[in-house]
């Protein structure tokens, strides 16, 4: 049987390493001295609950998976079929194209084609990049077709602060604004509300051991640098989870049974929310031939 992330590259700089795969060109590894920093899968298993993957042309669900495209019904394969919905894109099973690799730096690309329920091409890449404390991702898209089109980048990493228990850490999130989801279909079924009196507040953080979350989170500040941050902490250690302005929204899910793991949480930076191409919320709309790119990273400290 083939390898579900084919070949593994590493990249590193000082102490600090990461692993991505050629399928998908995922986030499989993310250590510093080996410490782990991101939850981890063995190099020939697929990733587990989505572990680092990217997510594109929209993160998320799409409902039913249909929307409507220029007044034409566009039908997208159905990938979670439990729920009947189109979720995490177009790319995330298909192998990437190598572009360049570096020993603390490497970009990957793919093409996605006019194909049913997408109807128009698009140029992606990647590029992660390890500096001594930190992971840099960054994401470009670029419109191959004759038509404008709304687009949506998300990425799927679990953190975790070494072997310390998930339900230990605290996480601060420097969001303002939450769509809850419905438990049927995942999907948000009320309007954008705020977080201040209610249990989606974490802006002065929360134990993840109180919490069980699969919520998108908006209203999103930015610090002096212009980025979004999202924290988690132990003690004198922290994750701290950074997103460009253009990550409108952040995804946290606590599953409790990761494979190698149990209780885990995914932190994940998304441009936009699930059902983004039936909404609109927040897609980045590309006319033909122009591009887009954003960054996210964590960065170590303690």
């Amino acid at each position: 049987m083939a390898n579900p992330t084919g070949e593994q590259f590493e990249i590193v700089r000082g102490n600090a390493r990461a692993i991505v795969t050629e399928i998908g060109a995922g986030l499989r590894a993310f250590e510093i001295g080996g410490v782990p920093y991101v939850e981890t899968f063995d190099a020939d298993a697929k990733p587990p609950k989505g572990a680092g993957q990217v997510l594109l042309p929209w993160p998320n669900r799409t409902k039913n998976a249909e929307w409507t495209y220029q007044g034409q019904l566009q039908q997208l394969e159905v990938t979670e079929e439990s729920r009947g919905n189109a979720i995490h894109g177009l790319t995330r099973h298909r192998e990437w194209t190598l572009v360049e690799h570096a020993e603390s730096s490497i970009t990957f690309e793919i093409e996605i084609e006019k194909q049913q329920g997408w109807p128009v091409p698009l140029h992606a890449r990647i590029t992660y990049e390890v500096a001594p404390r930190e992971l840099t991702v960054t994401h470009e898209i670029r419109n191959e077709g004759e038509t404008p089109i709304g687009v949506g980048v998300g990425t799927h990493p679990y953190f975790r602060i070494g072997d310390v228990p998930t339900d230990e850490l605290t996480l601060t999130l420097q969001a303002t604004r939450v769509r809850p989801y419905a438990a049927d279909k995942q999907l948000p079924y009320s309007d954008e509300q705020d977080v201040e009196g209610t249990e989606y507040d974490f802006r002065s953080g929360v134990l993840l051991a109180t919490v069980d979350l699969d919520t998108a989170f908006g209203g999103l500040g930015t610090g002096e640098d212009g980025r979004h941050h999202h924290v988690l902490g132990h003690g004198e250690k922290s994750v701290d989870v950074w997103a460009g302005a253009d990550f409108r929204w952040v995804q946290v899910f606590t599953p409790e049974d990761l494979v190698g793991r149990g209780r885990a949480v995914a932190i994940e930076p998304m441009t936009c929310p699930a059902d983004a191409l039936n909404s609109g919320t927040d897609l980045i709309e590309l006319d033909p031939g122009t591009s887009w790119s954003g960054s996210w990273g964590v960065r170590v400290t303690g």
